[in-house]
């Protein structure tokens, strides 16, 4: 039977984690559901970030003394529990791209090149797969494909040295399950580096309780730190210390003041950074995983799950009806988003609900998005969607010639 708005009225009453909406900054009238590409704006964003400009124009230089320089560490702290890590596990800086090109140098060092192949995988986010081709030019590497669906067992072999896997897929949504996969490599001798770009604050992750060595993720999708906002780099505290990363700026140095002529990599997690970073960039992130300290990931689980349920019951016969494919996971294995493929039509359904004020997101091909980010939506919201979504594909607004034109963006 189809949601009414009472049922969804009475969600919302019962939901513990109601009270976070009302901290966020979101236009009025707008349905977000796009979270798993950019967060939301957490409402003491606005401030933090001007206390730092504030602390820019009174400290001048001083700030680098007064919060700024320590930023990347005292941040991975706070994002740790959040993704089963310890203190001193987790640095914040840079983006997925550098910090999985600094890791793979890091194990193929720390390996002494023993094993000559990085294996990373088909149907993931493209940039994982880039910087494996990158490294692997520059260093003589071999670069192998796992494909979309293989057997990983079938693949890592005593040639592999790393594998970069995401554990939640960017299209389908689709979970991996990290410890099994994580014992599975390290049984092999190999290593995997975990992505976590739509994991980190959209599910509970437990990087120590799967046995996880490296990982990697962002913080502007789920963990809202704003566009552009740093990633992070996790290394469990066991494995620090085996060699140089390769982008061995004056950051990662042992004594970065000293001035020394020859690279001495610093103890711990702090030989991950490189170069000087943008302390504005940190400061509403901060203010986000101050935030988020608060949450109750059991909670926030239970409501993502529900969500999708109910904007899935929402459209079921309408997907049926209009020939829509749901690749959506089920519970056990999907991560915070729907993913419905209308080939034909899909970019153009997407276009017309952002005119509604229901913003999702469209990927290649025909892939229509919609993240579910329990802190800023309610069930009513999500109900919203679906009517919303029903209105356009009913209607046949999508076909306006105004939603077939292409955005550089999609």
């Amino acid at each position: 039977m189809t949601p009414t708005l009472d049922n969804v009225h009475e969600m919302d009453r019962r939901d513990p984690l109601a009270g976070f909406k009302a901290r966020f900054a979101l236009p009025e009238g707008m349905i977000y559901l796009d979270g798993n590409s950019l967060g939301a704006q957490p409402a003491v964003a606005r401030d933090a970030l001007a206390a730092t400009l504030d602390q820019w124009r009174d400290e001048l230089i001083k700030g680098w003394n007064q919060g700024w320089f320590d930023a990347p560490e005292r941040l991975g702290d706070l994002l740790a529990p959040l993704i089963g890590a310890q203190a001193g596990e987790v640095i914040i800086n840079d983006n997925i791209s550098i910090n999985i090109f600094k890791l793979l140098g890091y194990i193929a060092d720390s390996q002494e090149r023993s094993r000559p192949v990085i294996l990373s995988e088909g149907g993931n986010f493209p940039t994982d797969g880039y910087i494996a081709q990158g490294l692997c030019r520059l260093a003589g590497f071999e670069h192998r494909v796992l494909p979309e669906g293989a057997a990983l067992s079938d693949y890592v072999d005593e040639q592999v040295a790393a594998v970069v896997l995401s554990q939640i897929n960017y299209r389908t949504g689709r979970q991996r399950d990290m410890a099994a996969i994580t014992a599975e490599v390290h049984k092999q001798g190999a290593e995997v580096i975990w992505d976590l770009a739509h994991s980190a604050g959209a599910i509970q992750v437990d990087l120590n309780g799967c046995g996880v060595r490296y990982a990697v993720g962002c913080t502007y999708k789920y963990l809202n730190g704003g566009p552009g906002a740093p990633a992070f780099i996790y290394v469990h505290q066991d494995h620090q210390d085996g060699g140089w990363q390769p982008l061995s700026g004056w950051h990662g140095h042992a004594a970065p003041f000293a001035f020394d002529g020859d690279y001495v990599p610093a103890q711990g997690i702090t030989r991950f950074r490189s170069g000087t970073h943008s302390a504005l960039i940190y400061s509403p992130l901060e203010a986000s995983l101050r935030l988020w300290q608060e949450v109750d990931m059991n909670a926030l689980r239970q409501k993502s799950l529900a969500m999708g349920d109910l904007f899935r019951d929402c459209l079921a016969d309408l997907i049926k009806a209009e020939g829509i494919e749901d690749i959506t996971p089920p519970h056990a294995e999907r991560g915070s988003q729907v993913a419905l493929i209308h080939p034909e039509h899909g970019y153009a359904i997407v276009q017309a609900l952002i005119a509604r004020g229901v913003i999702g997101d469209y990927r290649e091909p025909g892939l229509m998005r919609f993240g579910f980010t329990p802190l800023y939506l309610s069930y009513e919201d999500v109900w919203q969607a679906a009517r919303h979504f029903r209105e356009v594909v009913e209607h046949r607004e999508y076909l306006e010639p105004r939603f077939q034109v292409r955005s550089e963006v999609t």
